[in-house]
């Protein structure tokens, strides 16, 4: 039923469109628009997103190019990229925030079931940032040294799925670890980090909500051993200790007890020290959930290669943060795609098929068929010693 309509087209209809007008209708996004509503401006960026433009000549020239095609995509008119400027620096950035968030949700749902590697029933969440730098005398509001500008996404991911359950954009100079304080804590939750986010205080607060957290231990850290536990040597496992925290302020900021593992890795060689507020799991699973952090590096990764953030269509925070969170709605519909099609293959590899064929008229699942080879993104986990620092 879908021979008629473009691969681009068949994707839009996974968005759900209710709710869109809703959030829309929340910002008044469409008040005095005459052309290029919002439903347009996304599905253009979306496009521009699935096909790797990098410019808004770019995108106007494609477009033009397949203009027969345009109203099939849902485009009234030609797109045109003072038009497409306009909106991207004074249509509200939180429209498209909120939309990403509508299809997260969504796609958690759908994930909710994934093996992540760790046997566990509780959710776990991989927290870490990355920067995206800029050039300071385009973007000066987002310092971030002396000669540079930067933004820092800040992303808390779903391990169950590889999903963002919540992103925070902010300036280059904010650290990572106060990103703590405005993260929504689910009780029984797993909260993964590095030891970035050591902060004792901020590691109470998760804890005192119910939440468990895993993270490393920083080098000297002042601290007793209250007892220890039996061990298994032979699997890497050199000691699982219960802590208390010495230092007049840490102890006061973290003032119950912590547990501490020393991790050997017998393929490295390479010793880890975990810090956990979690005292029932094994200590191997507190390692392999660890471990199961550099899904995040990973999603940094692939999003930095493979969504166009690298180059933006606006200078202003406004355009900045309405490319971003276009770029994350975009790659959360494709996951939301691949699970209701049941595809096997990688986010990666539906997105290389995508960007040479988004003009095709054939059904997605045909689209698709065949397309379950070995994808880059597996490449990366084979690759990839996951316990090198």
């Amino acid at each position: 039923m879908n021979m008629g309509k473009t691969l681009f087209a068949q994707i839009m209809e996974y968005v759900p469109w209710t709710s869109f007008t809703r959030i829309v209708t929340r910002y008044g996004g469409d008040c005095g628009v005459r052309s290029l509503n919002c439903a347009e401006h996304f599905r253009v960026m979306a496009f521009a997103q699935l096909t790797w433009r990098e410019s808004l000549r770019d995108i106007e020239v494609c477009l033009s190019a397949n203009r027969a095609k345009l109203y099939g995509m849902g485009f009234r008119s030609a797109i045109r990229r003072s038009t497409l400027a306009d909106a991207n620096e004074s249509r509200d950035w939180h429209i498209w925030a909120d939309i990403a968030a509508l299809l997260i949700r969504r796609a958690r749902k759908l994930y909710c079931n994934e093996n992540f590697g760790a046997d566990l029933d509780n959710t776990v969440y991989a927290l870490d940032a990355t920067t995206i730098d800029l050039c300071l005398s385009l973007f000066s509001w987002a310092p971030f040294r002396t000669t540079k500008a930067a933004i820092k996404l800040h992303t808390l991911l779903d391990l169950r799925g590889n999903i963002p359950a919540f992103i925070h954009i902010s300036d280059g100079k904010t650290h990572e670890v106060s990103v703590l304080d405005i993260l929504p804590v689910e009780a029984g939750a797993f909260y993964v980090m590095d030891r970035g986010y050591l902060d004792f205080a901020r590691l109470y607060a998760l804890h005192q909500a119910g939440a468990f957290f895993v993270t490393r231990a920083k080098r000297g850290m002042d601290a007793r051993r209250v007892y220890s536990m039996p061990t298994d040597r032979e699997a890497g496992v050199i000691c699982d200790q219960r802590i208390a925290l010495n230092g007049h302020y840490s102890s006061k900021a973290y003032p119950e007890q912590l547990r501490r593992i020393r991790f050997k890795d017998p393929q490295t060689g390479k010793t880890l020290i975990f810090l956990t507020n979690n005292t029932a799991l094994p200590a191997l699973t507190i390692a392999a959930l660890y471990k199961s952090r550099w899904q995040v590096e990973l999603f940094f990764k692939w999003i930095k290669q493979h969504l166009r953030i690298k180059r933006f269509m606006g200078n202003s925070e406004n355009a900045v943060k309405t490319q971003i969170w276009c770029a994350v709605a975009t790659y959360v519909l494709i996951a939301i795609v691949k699970k209701e099609l049941q595809l096997d293959s990688s986010l990666y590899t539906l997105l290389q098929i995508l960007s040479v064929s988004v003009f095709e008229k054939t059904q997605l699942l045909q689209a698709f068929a065949g397309s379950s080879y070995v994808s880059e993104q597996t490449d990366f986990d084979n690759q990839l010693n996951l316990f090198d620092f």
